[in-house]
């Protein structure tokens, strides 16, 4: 029995798993003999108008939304206590919804992001439990537009979902599905530090009514980042990946190895910044690092790039202009396709945890083998975000 499920109703479910924002500033509610207790979240709501012009004309349609943008809202608290030559520390994270629907009243959901331990020391630290994933964790956490709103395609559901949007998901990267993991931490050396884990591997092969599928290893990702200053340029550069077997005791299924190679750099000077990341991949996703939606996977190519670059007027005004696209060769929608945004963000910080946001966006998806436009999207977004 294969298991290619129609992807875009799952993926409009699946539009709601993004990550947690990073936290601005944390408000320390608990600091004393070496023990620390801190909240801190986000909150953001975005008005929408969409323009869908759809392969099939009868789908074509205008959409005004009110809804989150690309991160959830959330609140997470973060706990440390020394204890003689260690740090022990835990983070967790619930985001939240908030659009309900007209078939379920309240069907707002809360889920957990991040709920993990970390033992630290000189050595460097160990982080056991669920947070996100290695590969393609900093080509996302250093997107332009994370606090914005991004692509919402009507052909993966987005349009009408009720999570987040998809921001640059699927143009440029896949998303790093938060999993559970051990995984060690060095300590900065030089400016260099490296990070590698153990992760729950997850099916990838087709189902068999007469076999189960299984892997043997749990799945490997790893990411080693370099951060300096050269000539007044402050640069922040990674290189990242993951590899992973699944298999079927029924013979005559294929076994589907998975393995991907992320990598990016950002230089800051002064109000501009500049970025420019990419992935290549075999047997991924290239939605999702662990496959969410339980898209066919076969052992075929995907690879993407993002290029951005923001200028900040007078310390409060930031600019943002982005270009990505992921050349797909199946592994997706079931047939080769190219997905491609542009973006234009402005974003004007009120304060600290106050930031008002306008952006405009175009996505494409193009049939790369009949050379025909799936759909072309255009989306008008007006945001406020508060954070702590």
């Amino acid at each position: 029995m294969n298991k290619n499920k129609s992807a875009y109703p799952l993926l409009t479910a699946l539009a709601a798993a993004i990550l947690s924002a990073p936290a601005s500033a944390a408000i320390t509610l608990y600091d004393q003999d070496g023990t620390t207790f801190s909240a801190d979240g986000y909150v953001n709501a975005f008005y929408v108008q969409t323009d869908t012009d759809n392969i099939d004309d009868r789908l074509d349609r205008d959409q005004s939304r009110v809804k989150m943008g690309f991160l959830p809202n959330y609140i997470g608290f973060t706990m440390g206590k020394e204890m003689d030559s260690l740090t022990l520390g835990a983070r967790s994270s619930f985001w939240v919804t908030i659009n309900d629907s007209e078939t379920n009243g309240t069907s707002t959901a809360i889920d957990v992001r991040q709920f993990y331990g970390t033992v630290a020391g000189e050595w460097g630290e160990v982080l056991v439990g669920k947070d996100f994933g290695l590969f393609s964790r900093s080509n996302i956490f250093v997107d332009e537009f994370l606090s914005g709103y991004g692509q919402v395609s009507d052909t993966l559901g987005l349009v009408d979902g009720g999570g987040v949007s998809f921001g640059n998901i699927g143009t440029g990267y896949p998303y790093p599905f938060p999993t559970a993991q051990i995984t060690y931490r060095s300590p900065v050396m030089n400016g260099f530090r490296i990070a590698a884990g153990i992760m729950d591997p997850v099916d990838t092969t087709d189902d068999s009514l007469v076999g189960k599928n299984y892997q043997d290893t749990p799945r490997f990702e790893s990411e080693i980042t370099y951060q300096t200053q050269l000539g007044g340029v402050d640069l922040f550069s990674w290189v990242n990946g993951m590899r992973q077997k699944s298999e079927n005791t029924d013979s005559s299924v294929s076994s589907v190895t998975s393995k991907g190679l992320g990598y990016g750099l950002q230089a800051k000077m002064g109000n501009l910044s500049l970025t420019a990341s990419g992935f290549d991949a075999e047997g991924v996703n290239p939605f999702f690092t662990n496959n969410a939606g339980e898209a066919v996977l076969r052992e075929i190519d995907s690879s993407g790039y993002l290029l951005q670059g923001s200028y900040k007027f007078a310390g409060k005004t930031r600019v943002a202009l982005s270009f990505g696209k992921t050349e797909d060769d199946g592994n997706g929608l079931g047939f080769k396709a190219d997905y491609e945004t542009r973006g234009l963000g402005v974003f004007h910080s009120i304060n600290d945890n106050l930031t008002l946001v306008a952006e405009y966006n175009q996505f494409e998806i193009e049939d790369r083998t009949n050379r025909l436009t799936i759909e072309e999207t255009d989306t008008v977004a007006l945001g406020v975000v508060l954070s702590w």
